[in-house]
């Protein structure tokens, strides 16, 4: 209710709405339209389509039955190596063998994507830099600055970020084409889960950009949580210490965890100057010293 100042009468006004396309990512409030979201993309969803594919094989509706992928980030990895006092290699093979387990059909490590969005990113750079154009260069691999961003600031800030895919995207064009194109499958006959450290990660994949409208599917159907991944191993009443390592899956050929400069905190920015400096001067940088503006 609102009073009026002059007259003093009570004025009933409209009930505020608020859907997906008002969220900033802030993480301060749940609509109901984000709980649909949460729904959809959840394990209990995995869980639902894992199902699915049994009943299709019992009845032999083989036709009906989802390839299922997991892509698994390294920062998710790490959380859970960290947990459960494990390596890196080996909570990779651990993670493997839990979701073969449950039924899925591959598992792999997303700094192979995380490399194409590097190099994608430097080339921009290079580019922008010579022909002096929108410049400072903005990341834009984190979908709640990018939702920030658009809300808030719109026209001014957004030729200044960069074009290139978040390394979940590029992974989810990578599966839906390429590795779906391998296995001789149409984009939707794939179900890809991304195992992400941020929930806006939901968001970013519910995108209306990332929706292939010829065959009715997102690049990634399902983004988990490393939380969530956490809350099946205790669904399941399994360890991931105690889980048998298995061999990783590979997008192409043998599986294999890799590193790079790019992978850690402010790793973008490290990776862009190193190769700026090389290519644009010809330096090589042995060393790199931050400091602070401000």
């Amino acid at each position: 209710m609102e009073v009026d100042e002059e007259t003093g009468a009570e004025v009933k006004l409209e009930k505020a709405k608020i859907t997906l396309n008002d969220c900033l990512a802030c993480s301060g409030c749940i609509t109901s339209a984000e709980s649909v979201l949460i729904t959809q993309q959840s394990q209990q969803e995995v869980y639902s389509i894992l199902q699915q594919n049994q009943d299709c094989r019992k009845f032999g509706l083989h036709n009906e039955v989802k390839c299922v992928v997991v892509s698994v980030s390294p920062q998710a990895r790490a959380s859970l190596a960290a947990k459960y006092n494990l390596s890196a290699l080996l909570t990779a093979q651990k993670l493997t063998a839990f979701f073969h387990k449950l039924g899925c059909d591959f598992v792999f490590d997303t700094s192979f994507s995380r490399d194409f969005s590097l190099v994608e990113t430097q080339r921009e750079f290079v580019t922008r830099y010579r022909s002096k154009s929108a410049l400072p260069m903005l990341a834009s691999a984190c979908p709640g600055w990018i939702c920030y961003a658009e809300k808030t600031h719109g026209a001014y800030i957004l030729p200044y970020i960069s074009t290139t895919k978040s390394p979940q995207q590029i992974m989810g064009s990578l599966v839906k084409d390429l590795f779906a194109r391998k296995l001789d499958k149409t984009p939707d006959q794939i179900y890809h889960v991304s195992v992400m450290p941020c929930y806006d990660k939901k968001l970013e994949a519910s995108r209306e950009d990332f929706y292939n409208d010829l065959y009715k599917t997102r690049d990634v159907d399902c983004v988990l949580s490393t939380s969530e991944v956490d809350a099946m191993l205790e669904t399941e009443g399994v360890n991931l210490s105690d889980i048998n390592a298995a061999d990783l899956d590979g997008l192409a050929g043998a599986g294999e965890l890799v590193s790079h400069a790019g992978g850690g905190s402010g790793g973008y920015l490290e990776h862009v100057l190193r190769h700026a400096a090389r290519e644009l001067f010809g330096l090589q940088l042995n060393e790199l010293t931050f400091k602070i503006l401000r």
